[in-house]
C-alpha cells in the first residue's frame, strides 16, 4: 500500500506516492532524478548519501521516505545559486578536494550543517563532523582546508 507525502527538495514541493519501505535515497534518486546524492553502503556507513533533512545532515539511506513527509530537503543539487556555486564547492574545487568526486556531495551538505550551527569551527570540530563521511582517495586534508578557508571567511 503506497503512502501519498509531500516533501520540498532543493525548494520545489512534491506530492509522491512512495511504498512505506522506500528510502529517502531511492526517492531522490530514482522519483525526482536527483542523482547527485550518491549511493554507496546503504547502511549508513560512508556517507555519500548525506543530504540535509530539516535542517540536519542525514544519511538518506537510512531514512523512509514516509519520515520526510512535510519537511524539507536540501541535496547538492539546490546548494549552487542558479549558475553561481555555493562558497562550499567553490572552496572543494580550489583545494584540490574532489579528486573522484563521489563523496563531495555528502562532504559538502555535511560541511554546510556544520558551518550553518557553527560559522568558526575549529580543525578538529570540522575532522569531528565529517568523520561519518569516507573519502576513498584519502583526500580528507584537502577537504579540511577548503572547510576552514570557507568558515575563515565567513
Amino acid at each position: 500500500m503506497k503512502h501519498q507525502i509531500k516533501i520540498t527538495v532543493n525548494e520545489d514541493l512534491y506530492e509522491l506516492s512512495v511504498e512505506p519501505k522506500r528510502t529517502l535515497l531511492e526517492v531522490l534518486r530514482e522519483d525526482l532524478d536527483l542523482t547527485g546524492t550518491k549511493q554507496g553502503c546503504d547502511n549508513g556507513e560512508c556517507g555519500a548519501c548525506t543530504v540535509i533533512l530539516a535542517g540536519q545532515p542525514v544519511n538518506s539511506c537510512l531514512v523512509l521516505a514516509v519520515e520526510a513527509d512535510g519537511k524539507e530537503v536540501l541535496t547538492i543539487e539546490g546548494l549552487a545559486d542558479g549558475s553561481s556555486l555555493h562558497p562550499l564547492q567553490e572552496a572543494f574545487i580550489q583545494y584540490g578536494a574532489v579528486q573522484c568526486g563521489y563523496c563531495s556531495p555528502g562532504m559538502i551538505l555535511t560541511a554546510k550543517a556544520l558551518l550553518d550551527e557553527n560559522p568558526n569551527p575549529s580543525e578538529v570540530e570540522i575532522k569531528k563532523a565529517i568523520a561519518g563521511n569516507l573519502c576513498r582517495c584519502g583526500a580528507y586534508s584537502k577537504i579540511v582546508k577548503a572547510i576552514l578557508s570557507v568558515a575563515q571567511k565567513g
